[in-house]
């Protein structure tokens, strides 16, 4: 979903009339219940790994998507002029200036996808799964076994807090000038009233 995201969210961005025809869509796409196309996605593509994995793109995909375009959009104007002024064309111009003043906004979409993943491939694994957590917690609740239950709950919630966290540590590599961005504000001005 990370590819596919990025890949739509750069020709959104570069093709207007594409963004106007895509969103809605994809705005309707989030609006269908999983517990309706889950079954359906094993129906169409078996018992194997590949519904499970569809499921979770399907879920994970919206948000960076859409917080990859407000990040473009939200480039300083200024800075595409200068670029264009200096010669710079429009894929050259989206590299250095418009990809960077989106990373923050990619990095806060992964982190909500990350949080919908976990929980995705749980469902994902209920609608048609031989093992798995989602199948685990079902066994539990079938044999009224609420500690087993929790204990799969408290798992799921350690992964995610898992994942949450590397996609924080990979920001900080990936976005080196905000935090040292972060580190100036944060020193004192050292003027006392």
């Amino acid at each position: 979903s990370l590819v596919a995201a990025f890949t739509l969210s750069a020709l959104v961005d570069f093709l207007a009339p594409l963004r106007r025809a895509l969103f809605p869509l994809l705005i309707a796409s989030q609006t269908l219940p999983l517990v309706a196309i889950a079954p359906l996605v094993v129906l169409w593509f078996g018992f194997g790994l590949l519904p499970k994995i569809l499921l979770v793109a399907l879920v994970t995909f919206f948000p960076m998507m859409v917080a990859l375009v407000e990040g473009y959009a939200a480039t300083s104007a200024e800075i595409s002029q200068m670029l264009a002024a200096m010669g710079a064309g429009r894929w050259r111009i989206f590299w250095l200036a418009r990809l960077p003043s989106a990373m923050p906004y990619f990095f806060a979409g992964l982190r909500i996808s990350i949080t919908y993943a976990v929980v995705g491939a749980i469902f994902a694994e209920y609608a048609g799964a031989a093992k798995g957590l989602g199948i685990y917690m079902l066994s539990a609740k079938n044999n009224f076994r609420p500690d087993l239950v929790l204990a799969a709950v408290a798992v799921s919630s350690a992964l995610t807090l898992a994942l949450f966290g590397l996609a924080v540590l990979v920001q900080r590599f990936a976005m080196p000038w905000e935090r040292a961005g972060r580190d100036r504000k944060a020193e004192p001005s050292g003027h006392r009233p």
